[in-house]
């Protein structure tokens, strides 16, 4: 080995000499990488979300609130270092609007401006390209609107009780939200209930928006006064009634000889059934057999409780009475006599005679005569005061039991003090 491969041997083998090679290698790559991460790079980011900034603001002061905007994220492309985009992916960025400074309702289109990770050195970075430009979205009003709930039962009435119309509390709903939304929302629907019932049923239940059309409508950028709503079907029991009359019996008139006719013959009730149970007929009058000669119509309204339901709808009942198998006889009636007359006075009848229509078979009726019929006026209920009265008289008739006076009558009477 020559002298100078021996100098070049022991340079090689120097310590000093591989830890100056070894730092002269790292810069090198130091400034390699150094280069690569300060060169200009570009990345497209896509799915960066849009924000409203200034939203509560608008909210509070100006009573408007944002809706429908036609995009929820963005794409955009960024310039910068490559150390600081390619660190970033695009939940890291933000699509902002500033809506602060909007003042009435309005449907516009407006640009973004991006928002980078808070800390970043912005002074090399710029926005090359967005897709789409602009975001267009509505400034709206937020109002109030009350709307009526209505709703339906899903379940069925068991055979014998009827369902009245559905109740809801609240009856109302007051929604909040912007008016562009709320215009097309007419009433709140709720369904509610299943099974068979036969009873009052009540539950606590949600419900949904409708529109005009029936359909189903979103509830998204809305509040209500009211999440739920106690929805009641009130129920009742169903009865068949008959009416009646009450026939007050006279004249030779009885079960057996008279005919009633009642139309309609029965009415259908709905109500609590405790109060139902205790209905069995309707009486609709009180009729007196002696106040007609053998037929007789009358017209009588149907009175029902307070608390129950005439479903049928007939308020007006159509009642004939008929009496068969009797005839009448006009007598000319002589006998006329005064009782109670008031102490102190003394009464006396100024009809001398009375004519009156009498009732009966005609066997009956062939065995009377004149003479067999007296009239009695009772002045039980007259004051005592001098001069003339006109008082009812009763008719009767001796030895006959079933044949009697039909009609009413009176005679006039004279009262003199004593």
């Amino acid at each position: 080995m020559n002298k100078k491969n021996r100098s070049m041997k022991k340079i090689t083998d120097s310590r000093l000499f591989w830890l100056l090679t070894s730092l002269l290698i790292s810069l090198v790559i130091w400034i390699y990488v150094t280069s690569l991460q300060s060169d200009e790079y570009r990345q497209v980011f896509r799915n960066v979300p849009v924000e409203f900034v200034g939203t509560a603001s608008l909210r509070s002061s100006k009573g408007m609130e944002i809706t429908d905007a036609d995009v929820s994220t963005v794409t955009v492309e960024i310039s910068g270092p490559r150390r600081i985009i390619g660190a970033w992916d695009s939940s890291d960025l933000v699509a902002q609007i500033d809506v602060s400074k909007l003042s009435q309702s309005i449907y516009t289109s407006q640009q973004y401006s991006v928002a980078f990770p808070e800390g970043t050195d912005t002074s090399n970075i710029s926005v090359i390209r967005r897709y789409p430009e602009t975001v267009t979205f509505t400034v709206s009003n937020v109002i109030d609107k009350t709307v009526q709930v209505k709703g339906s039962f899903l379940g069925e009435i068991e055979e014998g009780y009827i369902a009245q119309k559905a109740e809801f509390e609240p009856s109302t709903i007051t929604l909040t939200g912007p008016e562009t939304y709320l215009k097309n929302v007419e009433y709140v629907w709720v369904t509610f209930g299943d099974g068979e019932i036969n009873s009052t049923y009540s539950v606590e239940t949600g419900f949904v928006l409708m529109d005009a059309e029936g359909s189903e409508y979103s509830t998204a950028g809305i509040t209500f006064s009211s999440d739920t709503v106690v929805a009641t079907l009130p129920i009742l029991a169903v009865k068949e009634v008959p009416l009646d009359v009450n026939l007050i019996y006279g004249a030779g008139s009885n079960d057996s000889n008279t005919i009633v006719d009642i139309q309609p013959k029965t009415i259908t009730l709905s109500g609590d059934s405790a109060i139902l149970a205790d209905v069995n007929k309707i009486v609709l009058a009180s009729i007196d057999t002696t106040s007609f000669s053998s037929t007789n119509q009358y017209s009588f309204p149907i009175k029902i409780s307070n608390e129950l339901n005439n479903i049928t709808g007939l308020t007006e009942a159509e009642v004939s009475v008929e009496i068969i198998g009797l005839e009448t006889k006009t007598f000319n009636v002589q006998n006329i006599h005064v009782t109670n007359a008031p102490a102190g006075f003394t009464a006396t009848a100024i009809n001398q005679q009375l004519v009156v229509k009498i009732r009966g078979t005609k066997d009956e009726l062939d065995r009377i005569v004149s003479e067999n019929i007296t009239a009695v006026a009772d002045l039980s209920d007259i004051s005592a005061t001098a001069g003339y009265f006109d008082v009812p008289v009763k008719i009767r008739i001796d030895g006959s039991n079933d044949a009697g006076a039909i009609g009413t009558y009176n005679v006039s009477v004279s009262l003199v003090k004593d």
